[in-house]
């Protein structure tokens, strides 16, 4: 009962919060409540992008627990990104990003039945994500991320 509680109230927030948006570009590093794909996808285009580019990600631990990104390959726009992370399951995990260098460029912390947020400047190109509890990325807990 405790997690559906915090789950609309994170929900609840995140429509006030979407009701005031003013135009700015800027994002922040705010939790975001899960939401499905066709309501994120028309909420990247509502606010003038394209599904798949827009100022901020989302991206979603599996939500039974199994070692995988939903989605593992995902599109942005370059500039300052907010990468909004849901884990639904009990097991813990967190997300990364490297550049094409293996330089980790952005993490969150390991959640487990949370969100967690972080911010990154992305430059074109493509960024692995992966999480980085020890043996999930190893297990295929990894994805792609390209940036234009």
């Amino acid at each position: 009962m405790k997690k559906f509680a915090a789950l609309f109230a994170l929900l609840l927030a995140a429509l006030a919060l979407a009701a005031c948006g003013g135009g700015s570009d800027t994002a922040s590093d705010t939790a975001v409540a899960p939401e499905t794909t066709q309501e994120a996808e028309s909420e990247k285009e509502a606010e003038g992008g394209s599904a798949g580019s827009a100022p901020f990600v989302d991206i979603e631990a599996e939500p039974q627990g199994q070692l995988l990104f939903l989605p593992s390959e995902e599109t942005a726009k370059a500039g300052k990104t907010a990468i909004n992370f849901i884990n639904s399951s009990p097991v813990p995990h967190d997300i990364a990003f490297e550049d094409s260098s293996g330089e980790t460029i952005a993490k969150t912390e390991v959640i487990s039945e949370g969100t967690a947020s972080t911010t990154a400047e992305l430059k074109p190109g493509k960024y692995t994500y992966y999480c980085t509890v020890p043996g999930h990325r190893q297990a295929g807990m990894e994805g792609t991320l390209t940036v234009k």
